[in-house]
């Protein structure tokens, strides 16, 4: 174990490259959605982001969650450490709360006007590939490695689950980010162990009733139990458009524009903004508080 935990980077470098390169040899075979913008573009900025935000985070923080779980079960700290929980049992518990904490986080960036203005960074891809998956806010980075951090400080988990947690979290990211096409059956028994690509487009969608939901990158189960799950697009997944309202041009696409976009436009679309109604929705809406108005004055008189 003391091996495995000293190649943690080379381990986590390896699976990263590995399912990396697996997603794009499956998108160029099985493609779910056709590609309308040069891979080049896409692919060259969003990985350049990876390089920016790696060398931020480690001049950031003079640890990392896996070295501060080893330096915690060394000193004693943290939940796990101070209960002496039986270890099978403490890898599987902190494997499940780290996961639940990152569905937590995400809908915290989405329902945090000034956190969705970082997090919309990674939504205002206009294509969906594995490199998606990839597209993060340094600023969101940072803060998401303080939550984990803190997390993993209270927690005290053993060194090795969080990071098996930290590369299945990156695979599944890859994975359902990719523009992959599985075949449907599988879809549907897949998606309830794992979440699968076309579960989590339907969370890129420019609808924000589509967008604020989905919320889970690696377990499932997280937004079936809280309400926060859709099963499809409304306008399907050839037909829905990926991305939001308001940056919709490739010059967006280019690293300089992704680092800024924080600072451009109103922070619309996170999850307590709530969207507009169509018009049909409108009418529906209006006829209900009418009925409701009627209801209520008949019940006055007769009172």
């Amino acid at each position: 174990m003391d091996t495995i935990l000293a190649a943690e980077p080379e381990i986590r470098l390896t699976a990263f490259l590995s399912v990396l390169a697996a997603m794009a040899l499956w998108e160029l075979a099985a493609p779910r959605r056709r590609r309308d913008i040069p891979r080049v573009i896409r692919w060259s900025n969003n990985l350049a982001l990876v390089v920016i935000d790696t060398a931020i985070l480690r001049l950031s923080f003079p640890i990392l969650a896996v070295g501060l779980a080893v330096m915690g079960e060394e000193r004693g700290w943290g939940l796990f450490n101070t209960i002496g929980a039986p270890y099978w049992l403490a890898v599987v518990l902190s494997m499940l709360l780290l996961d639940l904490a990152i569905y937590l986080q995400h809908v915290m960036f989405h329902a945090v006007p000034t956190l969705w203005r970082l997090h919309r960074m990674h939504h205002a891809d206009l294509e969906f590939d594995a490199t998606t998956g990839l597209r993060f806010h340094p600023i969101e980075i940072l803060i998401s490695m303080a939550i984990k951090l803190s997390l993993v400080a209270a927690l005290g988990p053993p060194a090795v689950a969080v990071l098996l947690f930290e590369i299945i979290l990156n695979a599944t990211a890859l994975f359902n980010h990719a523009n992959i096409n599985l075949p449907r059956p599988v879809d549907r028994w897949l998606r309830w162990i794992v979440v699968t690509p076309d579960m989590h487009r339907v969370h890129h969608s420019v609808d924000p009733r589509e967008t604020n939901s989905n919320y889970g990158f690696n377990l499932p189960w997280w937004d079936r139990l809280m309400g926060t799950y859709v099963a499809q697009p409304a306008k399907g997944h050839e037909g829905m458009t990926i991305g939001i309202e308001q940056f919709r041009t490739t010059r967006d696409l280019w690293v300089d524009k992704m680092l800024i976009q924080p600072l451009r436009g109103p922070a619309s679309g996170h999850a307590l903004d709530a969207p507009a109604l169509s018009p049909t929705e409108q009418e529906q809406s209006l006829d209900s508080q009418t009925h409701s108005s009627t209801v209520s004055d008949t019940s006055k008189r007769n009172t």
